[in-house]
């Protein structure tokens, strides 16, 4: 009988709550030389918060991987750490930081948390709503385009406004189009799998099967082109190939998924003039007809990086930085904002945290007893990975800037809550794919009975 270990993930959860208490003293002492007055609130605010979560996951997950939930709490909370010293710098460019915003919607994520693992008692279930979850998906996407309803904030049409309140729906098409992949590809593997021609080393697919891939981009690029957002047009594409690759284990999907994306990206470039300043900025972030563009354009890049370059090895420390030079750090900008005042060394621990989240992942996939929850799995873990990876590199100016934001790090809500849910249908997945069969727990039973 494997270890359920809640008492070591309590452990670990009070560690991540202490650590972050710990951080927001360091922020108060470096700026006012004094102990922040609303730490200890921040700090029962967020380990309340997490109580809630473990004692829901501990009642009705209890099988679940003990180090998800204590990882994303460290996370989310250094997230409201540099949110609470950048809206501590009183700088005009982070007037919109708000650390008691962040934490109100960290409670609605645990909430939502909760609700998801006391709904969706077992996750197999969304397997039959496949095709509902890619309509809602699609609906979510395309949403932001309906005149009225959309609204275009910093150059991108990504969210839907209702009052002063917006909500980016992609956040969430991101999940129902996880479930919609994973549900039609276990349905149609075999089929996708067949061989065509042969061209050099590589056994390419078979004409007729290119159907899925090519509605699959079409629709990925019309939302770089239409809603002016590579982040959700890439993390779309992304996730569908490596989901096709993980159904079929042909090599041939990524390379023709790869080269329709990078294709797709260099023509819609050449026709439309606002997915070609992306790449502009992308290959000259020092050209000054970008340079001198405070928002969207190369400034907010540079800083980004002379942040970085100001941070080192081992980072200026909480509170003795200049982070709040950034535009908007605390929201798309928050990890060169964290690397500047922790260094090299820590956004290296920071991404480890990150690399450890996706590889319990991974583990419940490798684990799960059926191919839909192996799809399921592989498919959520790759989606935060890559998100991940398209958020840093956009920063650092591996790759063209995005619209996407890091993982319960930045202020928003919307991605905040998605990230929590798509925590949730992890957590559920790892206490199906842990759960020793009913014979065994039995046994187990019968042999404490004996025992006593």
């Amino acid at each position: 009988m494997p270890a359920k270990r809640r008492g070591a993930q309590l452990i670990m959860l009070a560690l991540a709550v202490l650590m972050v208490m710990g951080a927001y003293a360091n922020v108060g002492l470096a700026i006012d030389d004094a102990i922040p007055a609303g730490m200890l609130t921040y700090g029962l605010s967020l380990g309340g918060l997490m109580l809630a979560a473990y004692l829901v996951l501990a009642k009705f997950a209890p099988w679940a991987d003990p180090l998800i939930l204590p990882l994303v709490t460290l996370v989310n909370g250094l997230g409201l750490v540099m949110i609470y010293r950048l809206e501590s710098s009183g700088s005009k460019l982070q007037a919109g930081a708000s650390t008691t915003s962040q934490i109100i919607m960290t409670g609605v994520g645990v909430v939502l948390f909760a609700v998801t693992l006391l709904v969706i008692r077992d996750h197999r279930t969304l397997q039959r709503l496949t095709y509902t979850a890619g309509l809602a998906g699609v609906v979510l996407l395309i949403s932001p385009l309906v005149p009225g309803l959309g609204k275009e904030i910093n150059g991108a049409r990504i969210w839907i406004g209702f009052g002063a309140a917006s909500i980016q729906p992609a956040e969430f098409a991101k999940i129902a189009l996880v479930v919609f992949f994973a549900g039609y590809l276990v349905a149609k593997r075999d089929v996708l799998a067949l061989a065509g021609r042969r061209l050099l080393f590589i056994d390419l697919p078979r004409a007729r099967d290119l159907g899925p891939v090519l509605i699959t981009w079409a629709v990925a690029i019309g939302v770089l082109v239409m809603q002016k957002d590579l982040g959700s047009s890439l993390l779309l594409f992304g996730g569908f190939v490596v989901m096709l690759y993980v159904a079929t284990q042909r090599t041939s999907w990524v390379l023709i998924g790869i080269l329709l994306f990078v294709g797709g990206a260099f023509l819609a470039g050449q026709i439309f003039s606002h997915v070609g300043d992306r790449f502009d900025v992308w290959l000259d972030p020092g050209n000054n007809a970008y340079y001198e563009r405070t928002y969207g354009g190369s400034y907010q890049i540079m800083q980004g990086l002379f942040g970085l370059g100001a941070g080192g090895i081992l980072g200026t420390g909480f509170g003795q930085g200049h982070p709040d030079l950034i535009p908007l750090a605390f929201s798309d900008f928050i990890f060169p904002a964290t690397g500047e005042e922790l260094g090299l060394t820590g956004i290296m621990a920071l991404l480890m945290i990150y690399a450890l989240i996706v590889e319990r992942g991974l583990r419940t996939s490798l684990s799960a007893r059926d191919p839909y929850s192996k799809l399921l799995a592989s498919g959520l873990s790759f989606i935060l990975a890559w998100q991940v990876f398209i958020i840093v590199g956009g920063v650092t100016n591996l790759i063209p800037l995005t619209g996407l934001v890091t993982p319960f790090m930045s202020q928003g809500g919307s991605a905040l809550l998605a990230n929590w849910i798509l925590i949730a249908l992890l957590v559920r997945m790892s206490d199906a794919a842990r759960r020793p069969p009913p014979q065994a727990i039995q046994n187990e039973g019968m042999t404490q009975v004996f025992q006593r």
